[in-house]
């Protein structure tokens, strides 16, 4: 169960702040209304790996935590960025977490049933790229037997592999969730349906949110790989030539989306790999609106928003999220956030919580 579904949560409400600045708080059902016919709602389908695995380091004995971070080669099992941790696990906070015995190239590691090697250091101690050993199908099944989702302090109950999964969650490609799509339920998506919204999907490998280490996390998101379908290309021609709205579900689907656009704001279909970093600079060629989670200023997530609204904005939203309560990270509350026109200056937003 993911943290938005306990029971014990307080009952999701949604904060609509339109164009003219008016502020409404509503029910999160009330999402079904606040898009328009003909608009079209883009969501990260990836399942999420079970990344987090425990073991030790064969050179000095030390107990670790590896999270797997990053494809080396999207698809191939054997080679990932990971980031790794010393003794504990997720209920100590991420930034309080030890650091691993010193790590050099050819250490191995000892993951459960699984093997693996250090190929080298990624320019920080507990930023390494690891093969591991085996065949492909072993892997699979080591990681699957092994591993848990990978999950931070505050919530402290162990998590299940289903529980990180999103209703729509297809290729296990993901090291987090893209939790933004837990908003996503077959009502909510029948609702839009039956109002003239479209739907489609694209596959983006949503990556680690946090390390632990200010250096590191400066230098998220890493580069991620994604498949945009032939549908879903076409799907946004369509509705962009209709004069409806790019609705993104989560900083991972504009990610995508930006980068596999065109200057003209075409989509190109296929696999790539989403280099980009997305901020205040940014001139978003599709994405017209982004439903996301509540991230804090200096996050990655944070800066993406920023592509969409001024600071000026921000600051006066992120006040009186904080001021009505809003939870973040997977408490079920998210923010709906309309690109503003540059020129003239206005907005409409609406936090979902």
């Amino acid at each position: 169960m993911i943290a938005a579904d306990c029971p014990d949560r307080p009952a999701a409400r949604l904060c609509a702040v339109d164009a003219d600045g008016r502020t409404r708080h509503l029910p999160r059902a009330a999402l079904a209304t606040l898009l328009s016919p003909g608009d079209l709602v883009v969501a990260n389908d990836a399942a999420t790996l079970p990344a987090s695995l425990s073991g030790l380091h064969a050179a000095s004995g030390g107990p670790i935590e590896v999270r797997l971070a990053g494809w080396v080669a999207p698809g191939d099992p054997t080679r990932f960025a990971a980031i790794v941790f010393g003794a504990g696990d997720h209920r100590i906070r991420t930034e309080d977490r030890p650091a691993p015995p010193s790590l050099s190239a050819g250490d191995h590691l000892s993951l459960g049933p699984l093997n693996a090697v250090v190929e080298r250091r990624l320019g920080h101690p507990r930023l390494v790229r690891l093969r591991f050993l085996g065949r492909r199908e072993d892997i699979l099944a080591g990681l699957a037997r092994h591993g848990r989702p990978i999950q931070y302090a505050h919530v402290p109950e162990p998590l299940a592999l289903w529980d990180v999964w999103t209703c729509i969650a297809a290729a296990p490609v993901a090291f987090e969730p893209p939790s933004a799509g837990f908003v996503l339920d077959w009502t909510l998506l029948a609702a839009w349906r039956r109002r003239g919204i479209d739907f489609a999907t694209l596959t983006h490998a949503a990556g680690i949110s946090s390390t632990g280490d200010p250096a590191l996390d400066r230098r998220l998101p890493f580069d991620e790989p994604y498949r945009i379908p032939e549908r879903t290309a076409a799907a946004i021609a369509r509705t962009k030539a209709k004069g409806g709205r790019i609705v993104a579900i989560g900083t991972t689907v504009v990610r995508a989306l930006e980068a596999a656009a065109e200057a003209d704001g075409t989509i190109r279909a296929g696999d790539g790999i989403a280099t980009n970093r997305i901020g205040p600079g940014t001139r978003l060629r599709v994405a017209d609106a982004i439903l996301t989670g509540m991230h804090q200023p200096g996050e990655s997530h944070f800066e993406l928003l920023r592509a969409f609204a001024p600071d000026k904005v921000l600051d006066g939203l992120s006040a009186a999220l904080a001021t009505e309560g809003y939870r973040g990270h997977e408490f079920g509350d998210v923010m709906l956030l309309e690109r503003q026109a540059r020129e003239a200056g206005s907005i409409a937003t609406a936090c979902v919580a």
